[in-house]
């Protein structure tokens, strides 16, 4: 008799990995990016130019095989002014994508002065560590996962036109990552680069509240066609190259005291 009921148990296991790893459908995020948090003290006065909060949403869009994070452009250009007359501060929505496939190869598009860039990259297995809280996302229970990330960003200070290039030391910046994820959809699923749990990523909370993005909705449906599909449109290059793009064209701007950041 126990080995029957082992049995069935084994089944029902199977069976349930076969349901989750055959799912298709697309999850809505919800990004709210504190813009108050880390401007700094000598720059007090900018936050009466900006609003405190940015929300933009994103969508996956997954299969068994594959999956694709991209922004979902509503305004083209967002405007915020001072109210008393002074500076008006315009954020273009860049258009954004990343794709991702099992095997683990990822292809970023991003967009850099009007040219698309095709960023060929690998999947990087972050350092996890899980709690036992657990909590109901989207309608699914979901367990917590969290690490702590060092990135090491280089700071570029450049002065005006003819001026000689001051650089500064590169920054150290710490990084508390939370995260939420749920075994009842396909694992190796989540938004941007937060996609190496057992299960789909449905909330991610960086530096408590600096950054915060949640799934609103999430809908079980064979996907429409070209509705994922692998990036071809831009130049392809890598990680490095792109960010050696980007300071050039901070340099051409003129920038001051710009941070680069990946």
């Amino acid at each position: 008799m126990k080995k029957v009921i082992l049995l069935v148990g084994i089944l029902v296991s199977v069976a349930a990995i076969h349901v989750v790893m055959g799912q298709t459908g697309v999850i809505m995020y919800e990004q709210k990016v504190n813009m108050h948090r880390n401007i700094p003290a000598e720059r007090e006065a900018m936050k009466a130019m900006i609003p405190e909060f940015r929300t933009t949403k994103q969508q996956l869009f997954f299969n068994e095989e594959e999956a694709l994070y991209k922004t979902v452009i509503e305004d083209e250009e967002e405007q915020f002014s001072s109210g008393n007359g002074g500076m008006r501060m315009v954020f273009r929505m860049p258009n954004t994508e990343m794709y991702m496939h099992r095997s683990g190869k990822i292809i970023s598009k991003q967009e850099l002065m009007g040219k698309n860039y095709l960023i060929v990259d690998s999947v990087q297995m972050s350092p996890w560590k899980f709690g036992d809280q657990v909590k109901t996302i989207a309608g699914y229970e979901c367990r917590m996962a969290y690490y702590t990330r060092t990135d090491t960003i280089p700071t570029m200070v450049i002065g005006g036109p003819g001026a000689t290039e001051q650089k500064r030391e590169p920054q150290v910046r710490t990084s508390e990552i939370t995260a939420w994820y749920t075994d009842k959809i396909r694992p190796f699923l989540g938004p941007e680069r937060y996609n190496t749990l057992p299960g789909a990523v449905l909330a991610i909370d960086i530096n408590n509240g600096e950054r915060v993005i949640v799934a609103k909705t999430i809908e079980l449906r064979e996907l429409k066609k070209n509705e994922l599909k692998e990036p071809t449109n831009g130049t392809k290059t890598t990680q490095a190259e792109f960010r050696k793009l980007m300071e050039e064209q901070m340099k051409q701007m003129g920038g001051r005291g710009m941070t680069i950041r990946n």
